[in-house]
């Protein structure tokens, strides 16, 4: 189905100016952190457990349990800190970038191993967008809106966008990109006016 036409003022070639990056929201980040923290705390404990007072529980956990381990405290806590980095570089390796080619989607296969989608522009029939209230958050009351992005591809596949820490930032971004291009819109933020140019903002940025 051919695409509506836009009035004059709209390019089909729009794209961004640049580059911009949305990461995961703090809930999906936090644990990884708190990991990587605790187990730091532990790296910390084994190293100075053989410099603690004799008697002491860091002492006798750290220097006299060691006699008995296979394995020293001190490379115990290093693997574990080391696995939790690796852990929070996983999560800061996901998310969503849209830059002027296109958008790329960042996530994790079943066994940790990374995954990326890259989409052009031009591959995208149809975009679902989420409505936001005046908080800034999704608009729930909205019956049998989107709650979620979804990407609508060319060849009848659907593609559903991770879940970001700015949500309505990346949403103003694809909406701004489907009016330049004409691409059809189902639900919308309802922060941009449909018949306003979606330039305006990229030429406020250049004035200032």
């Amino acid at each position: 189905m051919a695409r509506i036409s836009r009035p004059p003022g709209f390019d089909m070639t729009y794209r961004p100016a640049r580059r911009e990056s949305f990461g995961l929201p703090i809930v999906a980040r936090l644990p990884s952190y708190l990991a990587l923290l605790v187990t730091s705390g532990l790296a910390l404990a084994a190293w100075w457990g053989p410099n603690a007072a004799p008697g002491s529980f860091l002492h006798t956990q750290v220097v006299l349990g060691d006699r008995t381990r296979l394995v020293p405290a001190l490379v115990i806590a290093l693997v574990l800190c080391g696995s939790a980095l690796a852990a929070v570089l996983r999560t800061e390796m996901r998310g969503v970038i849209v830059g002027p080619e296109g958008i790329e989607l960042r996530d994790l296969l079943p066994l940790g191993l990374p995954r990326v989608r890259r989409y052009a522009w031009s591959q995208i029939d149809k975009l679902r967008i989420p409505r936001f209230g005046s908080d800034g958050r999704v608009d729930g009351r909205m019956a049998g809106g989107p709650k979620l992005i979804r990407l609508d591809l060319w060849d009848g596949s659907q593609t559903m966008v991770p879940d970001v820490a700015r949500t309505k930032d990346l949403s103003l971004i694809l909406e701004r990109v489907a009016l330049a291009r004409a691409i059809p819109i189902e639900g919308g933020t309802g922060l941009l006016d449909d018949l306003a140019s979606p330039f305006d903002g990229e030429m406020a940025d250049e004035a200032a």
